[in-house]
């Protein structure tokens, strides 16, 4: 179970000032990890942010600034991926935060040091945080599965195992690509009216995005070695936001009986930025179902889950135009939602991801699957919104949309907040439809 400590003080000011701005989403009690090359240098590095600067931890391992646990988390952190650190154990990730705030904490005596280590944010390079082998998305929000299932069968909209066990498909890792990343539009058969007699070959008219998050999984298990409730938190390492960009109308045609297969493997967008499950303890809420509902099996539960199992981030997705940005509009904000209303916790997920004795690895991205909540205006994704393309969305600069036209670029945002605490982010992450190749 992670505690606050000292990093998580409110009061905690930093001497780079950019981070003590009252909108300041990387604040010293944050301090998420990414993989970037500044824009004076000539190759990808692990970086930490604080503020609007990102503190090189390969430059900074070089000085050996610290001992113990924390200097061998450091040393993991001189590649060009957060794999290595990723391998390590909860215990050398918190030794290396505890360092790292101890030494960005104004009158740090690291100060002279540190300061010629830092760049600018904004014009860094991005690449993605991890070398990601394997990528499980899963079903996880209720709302989600229930608006879905509607449209399909009004009857009877969530199946008989949804609210027994964390349902979940294996993804495609090679096209996940971090925030930036333009995608061409999928090409593919569709089924375009139920009762065609053959199906239909070309891009994909109903593209769609999904509001999500995505965990990184830290130290892995052995194979056929199971993660119990009580230890599954030690084994993930953050979270990010992620887009898995999805093709309706290849979806419908495909998806029976296997499941999701060309209809989502062709791009997924993650944020460059991970932050860690430690910086998010001060937005720990319950864990709770409706008395009800079915209540998780014992494998499934934990006194840890039931009293702090969610996490209180805010998340939101906005979409400009190419019109839209030629006029300099702002980006239209569709929805808003929070994973705290999600039916399963990340623990649960780890859990039963490995009950069968599958290993998971340093790397291994779990999606959250689309995370809408109760309410008009917090659906994660177009389908949801337009009632499978039968309602439009009318955008503020005159243009409507059913599901995602050419350059069309979408913006997802999640952070943490609550009052008398600083704000925590997680960045962008953006991306752009271009036409079909």
């Amino acid at each position: 179970m992670l505690t606050l400590n000292e990093t998580h003080e409110a009061g905690l000011k930093s001497w780079v000032e950019s981070a003590n701005e009252h909108d300041c989403r990387f604040p010293i009690q944050n301090l998420p990890y990414a993989v970037y090359k500044p824009a004076d240098g000539d190759d990808f590095r692990v970086g930490v942010a604080i503020g609007r600067q990102i503190l090189d931890l390969r430059a900074l391992a070089a000085l050996q600034p610290f001992c113990g646990a924390a200097l061998q988390a450091l040393d993991a952190c001189q590649g060009d991926s957060l794999n290595a650190l990723m391998a390590l154990s909860a215990e050398h990730w918190s030794a290396l935060r505890l360092s790292l705030s101890r030494a960005l904490r104004a009158g740090s005596a690291h100060q002279a040091k540190l300061q010629p280590l830092l760049s600018e944010h904004a014009t860094a390079l991005f690449s993605l945080p991890a070398q990601i082998g394997d990528y499980t998305d899963f079903y996880i929000s209720l709302h989600h599965a229930t608006a879905v299932g509607s449209l399909f069968r009004p009857d009877n909209p969530l199946l008989p195992n949804y609210k027994w066990v964390p349902i979940g498909y294996h993804g495609r890792a090679s096209s996940i690509n971090v925030s930036g990343s333009d995608f061409l539009r999928p090409l593919g058969q569709t089924r375009p009216l139920p009762d065609a007699p053959t199906p239909s070959f070309g891009p994909s008219q109903r593209l769609d995005y999904e509001l999500e998050l995505g965990i990184f999984v830290g130290s892995g298990n052995a194979q056929g070695r199971r993660i119990d409730m009580d230890e599954a938190e030690s084994h993930v390492f953050g979270l990010c936001i992620l887009n898995d960009w999805s093709a309706r109308d290849l979806q419908a045609w495909e998806y029976q009986p296997l499941g999701p297969f060309l209809a989502k493997n062709f791009a997924s967008t993650i944020s460059p930025w991970v932050v860690t499950l430690e910086a998010l303890a001060p937005f720990r809420v319950p864990f709770s179902r409706a008395a009800d509902d079915p209540q998780p099996m014992p494998y499934l539960a934990s006194e840890h889950n039931s009293a702090a199992g969610a996490i209180d981030i805010q998340l939101e997705v906005a979409l400009s135009t190419r019109k839209s940005r030629a006029a300099r509009h702002e980006p239209h904000v569709l929805a808003r939602s929070n994973f705290k209303e999600a039916y399963w916790s990340i623990a649960q997920l780890i859990t039963h991801h490995t009950v069968n004795g599958c290993n998971l690895r340093p790397g291994d991205l779990l999606g959250t699957g689309t995370l809408s909540g109760p309410a008009a205006g917090q659906e994660g994704s177009l389908l949801e919104t337009t009632r499978g393309g039968k309602q439009c969305v009318s955008l503020p600069w005159g243009e409507d949309r059913y599901f995602l036209e050419d350059y069309d670029r979408v913006v997802m945002h999640a952070y943490c907040h609550k009052e008398g605490y600083p704000s925590i982010g997680f960045g962008d992450c953006a991306a752009t439809v271009l036409p079909a190749g």
